[in-house]
């Protein structure tokens, strides 16, 4: 039988991909993963993608994403240990840990070799994943890495008249950027109050986390998408990367890019991937 080339992506393919959702087993118990299958498969499909959300929100954000991305390669979109559908982490639910359960999946799946993609604290444990995995990882896309995003306040603890949810949606709304519509908002709203436990956690191991440290160690090429927010604080990280990082700025895009812009996203990453 021939060999894929690693990377190559199928130019004819345009029908649209087969979205699914699944469970699968990890140390922590079950992962819930969303998937996007082209549909015509096959030797020239590219080389998978697995993407990794930020806190306080699930692999839901990637659902438009996944339907322009998963035409010429398999994607993956899981929730995180404790976040969305998935089964939280016994112990602190650090990069270590989520990037071990991660592991796991990708064990399970009998991947060769896979891309990474992380925003925020997904970001992370993505880097995380391909120090742990250099045979594995093929190519790494960091959207918004953390010190570089703004960091999110804790939620407000529940009031019995539920004022608290005024400002929880301000946050969303803030989040989801000018312009977007209620149901993104109120959708974003829902993720933020179900997954406040585990996003405390995440906050702590943003803080804690050597990222630049473990990217210098890499040899996995590298490409850092940063958005409005930091476009237009004019944060200096970006000189810290290494030489080999390529930056790649959307000064249009917000937060919710992934949400909101799924075909500019998607125009970005493969742009680099393939």
């Amino acid at each position: 039988m021939p060999s894929r080339r690693p990377g190559s992506a199928k130019s004819s393919a345009t029908g649209a991909p087969r979205l699914r959702r699944g469970y699968f087993e990890c140390r922590y118990g079950q992962l819930h993963v969303l998937n996007a299958i082209p549909s015509g498969g096959g030797f020239e499909e590219g080389t998978p993608l697995l993407c990794l959300h930020p806190s306080p929100l699930s692999g839901r954000i990637f659902e438009g994403f996944l339907a322009v991305a998963g035409i010429g390669r398999s994607v993956f979109a899981p929730d995180l240990p404790g976040f969305g559908a998935s089964d939280p982490p016994s112990t602190r639910g650090g990069v270590t840990e989520h990037a071990a359960a991660l592991g796991d999946f990708l064990d399970a799946m009998r991947l060769r070799h896979i891309d990474l993609l992380g925003q925020g604290f997904g970001a992370l444990v993505a880097a995380e994943l391909a120090a742990t995995r250099p045979a594995q990882a093929r190519r790494l896309v960091l959207v918004s890495p953390p010190p570089e995003i703004v960091e999110t306040e804790p939620q407000k603890a529940p009031a019995a008249d539920g004022s608290h949810l005024l400002e929880e949606w301000r946050r969303a709304a803030a989040y989801s950027g000018a312009g977007a519509s209620p149901q993104v908002v109120t959708a974003t709203l829902v993720e933020r109050l179900r997954n406040g436990t585990q996003a405390a956690a995440a906050a702590a191991a943003e803080r804690v986390y050597p990222l630049l440290p473990r990217l210098a160690q890499l040899s996995v090429p590298l490409l850092v998408l940063r958005l409005r927010g930091e476009v237009a604080t004019n944060n200096s990280q970006g000189r810290d990367l290494p030489a080999r990082a390529r930056l790649v700025e959307l000064p249009e895009h917000g937060a919710s890019l992934f949400e909101t812009a799924p075909e500019a996203a998607a125009r970005a990453v493969e742009a680099f991937l393939r």
